[in-house]
């Protein structure tokens, strides 16, 4: 029998985020995680930290959370990029939105130079105007438009776009398995290939034993309900299933990319007056899109392919079966962002993550234990700034 301070079950991006934090506090970290190496929602995302259209705690979390990936990176050796997010605008309700969030933050409004949409075009540093809370872009957008190796933005239909400079982009099929490689080398125990039968408190059974420890953090996102299904029900606790795709791309896109779509996803876009414009426009126009909860927007690959998506449908079990409608829909959408005539897809993949009215979980099932899940699909965006709260908690109780 083996004994730690801290016992953390679950290696995605949320269980590691605690790891990472409990050993800057100096306590022996022990993670268990049921598979040989992550393999859930923290390696089927965009890779984007999107940090600047989160709005209350998650943008507090986000801000902190910004800091840590930067830092990892360094530490770990993984691929980072201070690449910014381009919230690009194809209909004037969604230029009105671009112009009202500028009022809600300092980002950089472009214009499109064939139309000129913007006549105020605003810059400087990220400012929160409710917190105060204010840092330097990390760089300027430059030639975004009119560049011919973007693919994307000599498209006529985008009549302009709002630059998010902090925001950042991983490759998720990476960073998480760096994250753990420089944890273990920080000496963090790590327990693959290991299902957790129990969590009690000073005690967590393993299918390979057990684990004494002092506090345990369980963090394994949208199964937290195999663990704690009275919390699960009180919360509203569903999964959510993503469809996403990846496509070859012969350009360099550098920026993430949202769409007036992800305006109706992100909260700090929930400011902005005319977002109920947008809303009521692509329900009308593309009322099987919006059921679908699409989000339309896209990342790109070291390699030069682009991750595309994403659809989203709700449930408490997820029905195993997948129609080719959707995925169809998404391709056509995205080929007509992009200004080609179709793409190529290179894989296909399902994504599934924890989802609630609340966006974060934290409870207290039992002594000295606490179940962790982001729920709300912002894990990878928000999971390195959480962590330090709940651990700044159950510190007080240890």
């Amino acid at each position: 029998m083996t004994s730690v301070d801290l016992v953390v079950v679950g290696a995605g991006i949320v269980g590691l985020a605690h790891a990472w934090h409990a050993v800057q506090r100096g306590l022996s970290v022990a993670v268990v995680e049921r598979d040989e190496h992550a393999a859930g929602a923290s390696v089927r995302n965009f890779g984007h930290g999107c940090f600047t259209a989160q709005d209350g705690v998650a943008f507090s979390y986000a801000m902190a959370a910004r800091a840590e990936w930067l830092t990892l990176a360094r530490e770990a050796g993984f691929w980072l990029r201070e690449s910014g997010t381009l919230v690009v605008a194809r209909e004037v309700d969604e230029l009105a939105v671009l112009e009202e969030f500028a009022e809600v933050r300092d980002v950089e409004l472009l214009n499109n130079s064939t139309h000129g949409s913007f006549n105020n075009p605003t810059r400087g540093s990220f400012n929160d105007r409710t917190t105060g809370h204010a840092e330097q872009p990390a760089r300027r957008s430059v030639g975004l438009f009119n560049n011919p190796t973007t693919g994307l933005f000599n498209n006529p239909s985008i009549l302009g776009a709002a630059f998010l400079p902090l925001d950042i982009r991983v490759n998720p099929r990476e960073a998480v398995h760096a994250i753990a490689g420089l944890l273990n080398d920080r000496g963090v125990t790590f327990h693959w290939s290991t299902n957790v039968l129990t969590v009690e408190p000073g005690l967590v059974r393993t299918s390979r034993g057990e684990i004494r420890c002092r506090a345990a953090v369980v963090a394994v996102g949208h199964n937290v309900d195999r663990f704690f299904p009275e919390i699960a029900e009180k919360r509203e606790i569903q999964r959510c299933r993503l469809r996403m795709l990846r496509v070859a791309h012969g350009g360099v896109i550098d920026p993430a990319v949202l769409t007036g779509f992800s305006m109706l996803r992100y909260d700090a876009f929930a400011r902005c007056p005319s977002i109920e414009k947008v809303r009521e426009r692509l329900t009308n126009d593309h009322p099987e899109l919006v059921e679908a909860g699409l989000n339309l927007m896209f990342t790109q690959l070291p390699d030069g392919s682009l991750t595309i998506g994403d659809t989203h449908h709700y449930s408490r079990t997820v029905d195993p079966y997948r129609s080719e409608d959707l995925d169809d829909l998404v391709l056509t959408e995205t080929a007509r962002l992009l200004g080609v005539p179709s793409l190529r897809v290179l894989e296909r993949w399902r994504g599934i993550y924890a989802s609630a009215p609340e966006p974060f979980l934290t409870a207290t099932p039992a002594p000295l234990t606490r179940a962790v899940s982001v729920t709300s699909g912002i894990g990878m965006t928000t999971a390195l700034g959480l962590a330090p709260a709940v651990l700044d908690d159950l510190l007080q109780e240890m």
